[in-house]
């Protein structure tokens, strides 16, 4: 298939998005407009050269410039801004559903209120949802380089919000920092009412997917490439329906994999694993969903099922109520039946 035609099938695709962090979607256009409002002198002295920066070679390396990045991001407006930009972007990819991550502790550590974080995200996503038909979910993040303490005290800061979170997730360095470190607030975050949800297996071991499952309890599993090396975990996801939420062009970047033809999605969907792609940190590994798509599909030479199963997957794996999970299951059907 020409690359034309295969972009312009996935542009088509009513799509769902379960892994991105909004900090992450931080273009640097954007980076500079804020830092210039604020009276933020960024290290870097042009967009050019931020983007220059944005080649990593692992996770940690990618850390120190996300979290340099959101130190411009002190008022509402400020994360108003941020989400909105996401929203429009995706829009014009066709995507119909997000479940976006945000990292309070990001925020709080350096004197910005919980609630001015969440206040800005959430007007974003409602305004996304009125205008432009993208239903949402918001997931708060624990940061795994920080305390269990530190966790705690951002649940405890969420609980005015709890009406507008849906879940919990756990995100930064993974190494050295395994998912059973977070098992009380964890656990706590669950008397709450919120779903659960961990980054595991991307850098780290298969052992903290293990983790993550049984001692964290998490329904879905963010990355999780690592679960091909352990056969009774494979059966384990897939008799459980686990699902997870790969991110191709982050792993590339990140040197998880050294290159997209060594992705293990392709072999996930054969093992008949709920695998699903998403973007991740878009601005900083150079591409949002149809690039991820498109990427992997062209790097893994996917079938059209094979592609259509994601999209399926998607939805399958998301948040949202049965009758609307068969509304945008048939449309996704409908879209491939017609090409």
């Amino acid at each position: 298939m020409q690359s034309s035609e295969l972009k312009k099938i996935i542009q088509g695709i009513p799509k769902t998005e379960l892994h991105l962090h909004l900090e992450g979607s931080f273009e640097p256009e954007l980076m500079f407009e804020i830092a210039k409002r604020n009276n933020i002198t960024l290290q870097y002295d042009s967009i050019e050269s931020v983007k220059e920066a944005y080649k990593f070679n692992n996770l940690q390396e990618f850390l120190d410039i996300y979290y340099a990045g959101a130190q411009v991001l002190l008022h509402e407006q400020d994360f108003f801004d941020l989400t909105w930009a996401y929203l429009t972007k995706v829009h014009s990819e066709n995507v119909k559903h997000v479940e976006v991550f945000f990292d309070p502790q990001t925020h709080t550590e350096r004197g910005v209120a919980f609630e001015v974080v969440i206040k800005g995200i959430h007007r974003a996503l409602e305004k996304g949802k009125n205008e432009l038909n993208i239903s949402y979910k918001l997931i708060m993040s624990y940061l795994r380089h920080l305390s269990e303490e530190d966790a705690f005290k951002t649940l405890e800061e969420s609980l005015p919000f709890k009406d507008i979170i849906d879940g919990v997730g756990l995100d930064s360095s993974e190494m050295g920092n395994p998912p059973s470190k977070f098992e009380k607030v964890f656990k706590a975050s669950a008397a709450q009412g919120y779903k659960l949800v961990a980054h595991a297996g991307e850098e780290g071991p298969a052992d903290y997917i293990w983790e993550a499952l049984d001692i964290l309890n998490v329904e879905r599993i963010d990355h999780g490439n690592r679960c091909l090396t352990d056969e009774a975990l494979v059966k384990r996801l897939v008799e459980d329906k686990i699902a997870l939420t790969l991110c191709p062009t982050s792993n590339v970047s990140l040197k998880v994999i050294q290159k997209m033809e060594e992705h293990p999605v392709a072999k996930m969907l054969d093992k008949g694993i709920l695998a699903t792609i998403h973007s991740d940190d878009p601005a900083y590994f150079g591409g949002y969903m149809n690039e991820n798509y498109y990427q992997t599909a062209k790097a893994l030479n996917l079938s059209l099922s094979q592609i259509e199963q994601l999209a399926i997957n998607g939805f399958e794996a998301s948040w949202l109520s049965a009758a609307s999970k068969e509304k945008h299951i048939k449309d996704v059907k409908d879209y491939f039946k017609s090409l």
